[in-house]
């Protein structure tokens, strides 16, 4: 993964429309509005998401547009997938960063370096070969679970 500093989403929407013409694809309509609804993400969309959301502008919009879009993206190091409750989701903010996941909506919340630290890899890892990055995943619950929670009187965790 590469530690890609993009300080505005129309940075960000430039850096994937090169990377999909780099690899060949043209830039459509459909591509066009898959990456800028992604590029102006500020929390981490599944695939689905992403198709509902440009639906409304693009009706003809396909999911394997989506599907392939992300792919060509992810596969370029522009995007992380993260595995999470119900779907793979999508992190358009690939500088080093932590994950805060919700074990039970599946919500999740960036945590910067400033929260937690870089973490060093560690020493007996230097052999197995290039290491890309290291991220640390914090699991629990959400403040609107506990919420959710608390005022059902539930306390299953």
């Amino acid at each position: 993964m590469m530690d890609m500093k993009v300080h505005s989403s129309s940075e960000r929407e430039q850096a994937f429309a090169e990377a999909l013409k780099a690899d060949g694809l043209r830039m459509t309509h459909q591509r066009l509005e898959v990456i800028r609804e992604l590029a102006s993400a500020t929390h981490h969309p599944d695939a689905d998401e992403l198709f509902r959301a440009v639906r409304e502008r693009v009706p003809t919009i396909s999911r394997d547009t989506v599907y392939r879009t992300l792919s060509t993206l992810a596969a370029r190091g522009l995007i992380e997938r993260i595995a999470a409750t119900g779907a793979t989701r999508f992190d358009p903010d690939v500088s080093t960063h932590h994950h805060f996941v919700c074990v039970r909506c599946g919500r999740i919340f960036d945590l910067g370096t400033e929260d937690i630290g870089c973490l060093a890899v560690p020493s007996y890892l230097e052999g197995v070969g290039e290491i890309t990055s290291v991220r640390l995943e914090v699991k629990g619950l959400c403040t609107g679970c506990e919420a959710a929670d608390a005022a059902t009187g539930d306390v299953r965790r």
